[in-house]
């Protein structure tokens, strides 16, 4: 199935300098030990969860507290039309990116207040069985959701280019799809993530988007226009796909983050083998734009050099 996503080469647009710049994706992703969403209809604003029919001081509140226990807290909505006030339930996820704890939580609130009862201590650090405890609606979800940012209030560029994204998606993976308020690098516009795996993606065609999907089902992930994964600092994040990239893994749990020095990340194999990745930040040339209507800046941008191999762990 395709569908056209118009203008990635519309002057003015931050995405259009980041394609035309060949910035680098590696290294972009937001950092977060798991993610908690829960559903609200209508529109939002551009910080949906104090900008929008949730409770304002509810949204703001829950915010902070997941930000305090290192999880990233979002609003979701069915791709379609977004009427202003829908009396209705609210679909909950809750997921958990690390390896050997990668888990996907599911279920449905009356009202989003419920969530907290919430153990966000208990998401942060990867313990299925206490989030269980703490909201008794949620249960397993076997198959990975994506969730496409299309918030055009944030950036125009996640409307132009992820809502006929997370159109054409929703007609091959009904259910699975949902569009998010803000997942971070609007210049890599249409971005996704992949839960519970926690992989960001950008520069999204239908066709990329379908296979990171169907990748995620295998345990896998893709590594065209693969931004990081979310349970990995950003540095840690450039390095593990420099590896990937040079020896062609996509196991997502094959490959660790196991230290980090001054230029150097060491990632390691499940299958002991170890390698030593120089990262290094340096100023854009030329500067360029963090999202529209954003004056152009000179801002970091990771490189991850050759990985070298190490010690057999």
């Amino acid at each position: 199935m395709t569908a056209r996503l118009d203008a990635p080469g519309r002057p003015g647009l931050c995405s259009t300098f980041c394609r035309e710049l060949r910035e680098p994706l590696a290294g972009t992703a937001v950092v977060a030990d798991g993610w908690v969403l829960v559903e609200q209809s209508g529109p939002w604003g551009a910080k949906a969860p104090t900008q929008s029919h949730l409770d304002p001081d509810f949204g703001g509140a829950i915010d902070e507290a997941c930000k305090k226990a290192d999880v990233r807290f979002g609003l979701i909505r069915s791709p379609g039309r977004h009427p202003d006030a829908v009396e209705r339930s609210h679909q909950v996820y809750v997921a958990s990116t690390a390896p050997g704890r990668t888990w996907l939580l599911g279920g449905v609130v009356a009202d989003p207040l419920e969530l907290n009862d919430l153990d966000l201590e208990a998401v942060g650090r990867g313990d299925r069985d206490a989030v269980v405890d703490s909201l008794s609606a949620l249960s397993a979800v076997d198959e990975p959701v994506m969730l496409v940012c299309t918030n055009g209030k944030r950036d125009e560029c996640c409307a132009l280019l992820g809502r006929p994204l997370v159109a054409a998606l929703s007609a091959v993976a009904p259910g699975r799809v949902w569009e998010a308020n803000h997942l971070g690098g609007h210049r890599f516009a249409p971005t996704a993530t992949l839960l519970p795996a926690g992989t960001m993606h950008g520069q999204l065609s239908v066709k990329t988007a379908v296979a990171v999907l169907e990748a995620g089902a295998r345990g896998e992930t893709v590594l065209t226009g693969l931004r990081g994964r979310s349970t990995w600092t950003k540095r840690g994040q450039a390095a593990e796909i420099a590896v990937r990239q040079l020896i062609g893994e996509l196991a997502l749990d094959a490959l660790r983050v196991v230290g980090e020095d001054l230029g150097t990340v060491t990632v390691a194999h499940r299958d002991g083998r170890c390698w030593n990745v120089p990262v290094t930040s340096a100023p854009a040339d030329p500067p360029r734009p963090e999202s529209c209507g954003k004056e152009p800046f000179a801002m970091s941008i990771l490189h991850a050099g050759t990985p070298v191999p190490g010690d057999v762990r």
